[in-house]
């Protein structure tokens, strides 16, 4: 008696002192399900790169996750329509570019940019170690992508006095650059002169920013219908990701990880290659950036960009270029290395 007595009486005492803490575990699974990580989704311009590491990083140290978010990062490609995926609703942000941006516009379509990972374009022209300037090669072939001949081209053309004729296609293969010394072709920075080195090939690389070429570089796009619905998850979204850049610059190692991952084909040397192109050009944490910290966008730069398609007979007159870009998610960060 005295045994069932006390069994009874604990199980009554463990009762009072559990219905508590059930109805506690019970309201924490609430909020936890009202707190859940708001869901984004992100589509690069190419497949995943040290050209990208600020956003995997980003993913790889838990900052998205510490913001609040659950971010997914889709790569793009060579047949990837990512402003086509961003209109649709297939992605909520794209990594963009603001000249992009400023001819969807012009076809009023809604979108905007709310970052630029990279204060310069990395674009520019590779040549044999025989070419000493963007001013040599009058007389040269010249290898291009057919999207180059509506971004760098009209300019360049009308800076250096080259013609059409010289106009090849550039399909992002190395081996018509390689068979012939007197061949110019577009590139990167951060990529297609590691891929001549790789080849024997001693190169030289003219980065059109140097020259004045006013883009920013793998800036974050998306609508305005979605910015308009998702103020709060596009501030944290860019703050996290700039962190990510800060971040990948210093230690890029867990954000390699996914990014081979994400991209089996790429070689720790060409990343490494890649990230020290970034660092040497001060991409991340140059030019305005150095002082108003990275990310950021400014008005100076983006009228320069809309008055360089505007006399180049590439976009109209009375496109709005203030509505291409928005500062209010980066003016305040000042995030810096």
């Amino acid at each position: 008696m005295t045994v069932v007595t006390v069994a009874s009486g604990l199980i009554s005492s463990f009762r009072k002192i559990a219905a508590p803490a059930l109805a506690a575990s019970a309201l924490f699974a609430s909020l936890s399900g009202a707190f859940a990580a708001d869901k984004v989704t992100f589509l690069t311009s190419w497949f995943a790169q040290a050209e990208h590491g600020g956003f995997y990083a980003a993913k790889a140290l838990g900052l998205y996750e510490k913001a609040g978010l659950d971010v997914t990062i889709k790569m793009g490609g060579p047949q990837v329509n990512g402003l086509q995926l961003l209109l649709a609703g297939e992605t909520d942000f794209m990594m963009g570019y603001d000249i992009q941006v400023l001819k969807a516009l012009e076809q009023n379509m809604q979108i905007t940019t709310v970052a630029a990972s990279f204060q310069f374009d990395l674009q520019g022209m590779m040549t044999h170690d025989d070419t000493k300037g963007l001013d040599q090669f009058k007389d040269k072939p010249i290898l291009i992508a057919s999207s180059s001949r509506m971004t760098f081209w009209p300019w360049l053309k009308k800076k250096y006095a080259y013609t059409d004729e010289q106009l090849r296609p550039y399909t992002f293969n190395l081996q018509p650059f390689a068979a012939d010394n007197n061949v110019v072709q577009q590139g990167y920075v951060s990529s297609e002169p590691y891929a001549a080195s790789q080849q024997g090939l001693k190169v030289n690389f003219f980065l059109f920013a140097d020259q004045g070429y006013p883009p920013y570089g793998t800036t974050i796009v998306t609508t305005k219908a979605y910015l308009d619905k998702n103020s709060d998850v596009t501030a944290r979204f860019v703050k996290a990701s700039m962190e990510g850049w800060r971040e990948y610059i210093k230690n890029p190692g867990p954000a390699n990880a996914l990014i081979k991952a994400d991209n089996p084909k790429m070689t720790d040397d060409q990343i490494a290659y890649a990230i020290e192109a970034l660092k040497r050009i001060k991409a991340v944490d140059g030019g305005d950036a150095a002082k108003l910290g990275i990310g950021i966008m400014t008005e100076k730069r983006w009228k320069q960009t809309y008055d360089f398609l505007v006399e180049g007979g590439l976009l109209k007159p009375e496109v709005d270029w203030k509505a291409a870009f928005t500062d209010r998610f980066v003016k305040d960060l000042k995030i810096t290395m």
